[in-house]
């Protein structure tokens, strides 16, 4: 069994030729008259998809849900979709083409959330007033490495944080040796449609970048910059902190003028990392590069003797590091031995209380 759709039409919408091919390879005969559409909007009982000539509404089907509870994954904006239509004419989707890149998070409990599906880039918006936290653009950096995502730090507010080239270097310098040399660092006024022409090499027809960063970062005004149009709510920021209220509450996508797409998102207010521990040594190539050269093959850059990480890496940054790989290591537990390692813990605190009683009473 086959579908049929416009690719040339729906590769405005982002389709790739690797993708047509698994959705031609997925539909079965119970897919009769189903239709290739992408999703835009994830709501709680709804989706919102799109055919790359008009939008509409959508419902997951049962079955599908539960494979993908199964997989302890969900559908994300993003993602590619089989849309069949019942006889009361209500869109039910049927089937999920495997993404060809993901982005997921991981809350402070351990459960995965999805954030979006086959981007090509991942614009890390950061404002350079009192938004800029270089240990939170790692964890981004983090997020999105390891799946063929291709990052970018955009620097936002250029016009009133840096205004003169002397405060945009001493920002940048605070990036020195903290962003991969091999990641585009892009400084923009957001509001200015030069924001645009700086981003034009990732806005192709049939790329999709995804804008992520904290609330107030200025995400929602850049994505209307890009668009030509204010379609996305943005809201003032808190003169004391430079923090946003959550003006963009949902994941969205939209189709740019040059026929690329771009997802806007809110603030992540929880942002762990999802992957194994090896997805760090993109996001810390400087760490990876340097571990070669310690003196012990199973340095762990704490305290040992002739490691060359901590003697050619601040101390800041490596403290980041090591948060962000426990936290990915403790990610990785199952349930049940993440159990084990609270009670470990618990037993550890216990016995520590006992020798200070000891100790007091001595």
């Amino acid at each position: 069994m086959t579908i049929e759709f416009d690719f040339e039409r729906l590769s405005s919408l982002g389709l790739t030729a690797a993708l047509a091919s698994r959705a031609m390879q997925l539909a079965s005969e119970d897919d009769h008259g189903a239709q290739l559409v992408r999703v835009t909007e994830v709501h709680r009982e709804t989706l919102a998809v799109h055919d790359a000539s008009r939008p509409r509404s959508a419902r997951l089907l049962p079955r599908l849900a539960r494979e993908l509870s199964d997989e302890r994954t969900s559908i994300a904006v993003g993602d590619w979709v089989l849309v069949a239509t019942d006889p009361h004419g209500d869109a039910w989707i049927c089937r999920r083409v495997p993404p060809s890149t993901h982005i997921a998070r991981r809350d402070g409990d351990g459960r995965r959330h999805p954030v979006v599906s086959n981007v090509d880039t991942a614009l890390l918006v950061m404002g350079l007033d009192d938004d800029f936290n270089p240990r939170r653009l790692e964890r981004y950096l983090a997020l999105v490495h390891g799946d063929g995502v291709t990052p970018v730090v955009v620097l936002t507010k250029r016009d009133v944080a840096a205004p003169t080239e002397a405060a945009l270097a001493a920002r940048l310098e605070e990036l020195r040796g903290r962003v991969p040399a091999a990641v585009e660092v892009l400084a923009v006024d957001a509001t200015d449609v030069s924001a645009a022409r700086a981003l034009g090499g990732y806005l192709a027809r049939g790329q999709t970048v995804v804008l992520l960063g904290s609330s107030g970062a200025g995400k929602s005004t850049l994505t209307n910059t890009l668009l030509g149009a204010a379609i996305q709510d943005t809201g003032a920021v808190r003169e004391h902190d430079s923090r946003g209220k959550h003006t963009t509450t949902a994941r969205s996508l939209h189709r740019l003028p040059t026929g690329a797409c771009v997802i806007d998102t809110p603030g992540l207010r929880a942002l762990r990392p999802e992957g194994d521990v090896s997805a760090l040594a993109g996001a810390f190539a400087d760490i990876a590069t340097l571990a070669a050269a310690c003196r012990f093959r199973d340095c762990r850059h704490e305290e040992e003797p002739g490691c060359a990480v901590l003697e050619g890496v601040g101390p800041d940054h490596l403290r980041n590091y090591h948060k962000l790989l426990r936290e990915m290591q403790r990610g990785a537990l199952t349930p049940l031995e993440r159990q084990r390692q609270v009670a470990q813990w618990k037993a550890r605190g216990r016995a520590a209380e006992v020798r200070m009683r000891a100790k007091r009473g001595a």
